[in-house]
């Protein structure tokens, strides 16, 4: 069974079409990237995924199930999680706090105000797990916000694979990377596909190229094209519509 089967999604605002029924089925534990030119409506997408927007119409389907429509807290407990363009952390937090906050549904422990967190065994062996995954053993009680941007960038994936997902969504996951911190970012996004399905929004495209199985793009709320990296490189309309001489 697919991952995600998606039918017909549309989205407006007003009388703006922003996405324009978009089909696209993405298989379990593939890396699936989306690109597009800036506008084209790939945040918009990964909004109706996540539940952050409901359809205009269309429909969903997470592993069978459909998903349109629902919460993104309900999407998530249905095995749907998501990552953001701007890091979305817990300033104040430590970074192991910050990981055991995102383990609490996993756990079922709930919020509940006078149970003491460091009591919820698997909420702190989840939150050790992660740590360890992403790297950060080293940052560990460093208030999130002091961290420098790559580490905050690592520990927004590590939240986000925190509850166990197994269908996830990276936004710009190296967006304002170095070289250096990029490539530390490809070996961990590695790390987080293995018995995963990723989808990432990327526009870097060395990056895209070298981690996704298969390519989407999207223009102008249409995808366009679909394929493996080779066949999207070498697609013409592809080269218009955005590429450009990236592909060459």
């Amino acid at each position: 069974m697919s991952a995600l089967n998606i039918k017909g999604l549309k989205k407006q605002f007003g009388p703006a079409e922003v996405i324009c029924g978009v089909d696209l089925v993405v298989e379990k534990n593939e890396v699936h990237a989306v690109i597009g030119p800036n506008g084209a409506g790939k945040s918009t997408f990964f909004n109706l995924l996540s539940g952050a927007f409901p359809p205009t119409s269309g429909e969903i389907q997470l592993y069978g199930e459909r998903i349109d429509g629902l919460s993104p807290e309900k999407i998530q407990k249905r095995g749907l999680s998501r990552s953001f363009q701007v890091s979305n952390v817990f300033g104040n937090l430590s970074v192991f706090e910050n990981l055991r906050c995102a383990c609490f549904k996993q756990s079922r422990a709930g919020y509940v105000f006078w149970r003491s967190a460091a009591r919820v065994r698997e909420a702190n062996r989840r939150a050790e797990e992660v740590l360890e995954m992403i790297g950060l053993q080293a940052l560990r009680d460093v208030p999130a916000g002091s961290l420098p941007y790559a580490s905050q960038r690592a520990l927004e994936i590590g939240m986000t694979i925190a509850c166990d997902a197994p269908v996830v969504l990276l936004d710009e996951p190296t967006a304002g990377m170095s070289n250096t911190e990029t490539a530390q970012a490809i070996k961990l996004i590695r790390q987080v596909a293995e018995g995963r399905t990723l989808m990432i929004v990327e526009h870097d495209m060395g990056v895209v190229f070298e981690l996704a199985d298969r390519i989407s793009v999207l223009v102008y709320g249409k995808i366009i094209a679909t394929g493996k990296p080779e066949d999207i490189r070498n697609d013409p309309k592809v080269r218009e519509a955005y590429l450009g001489e990236e592909a060459a």
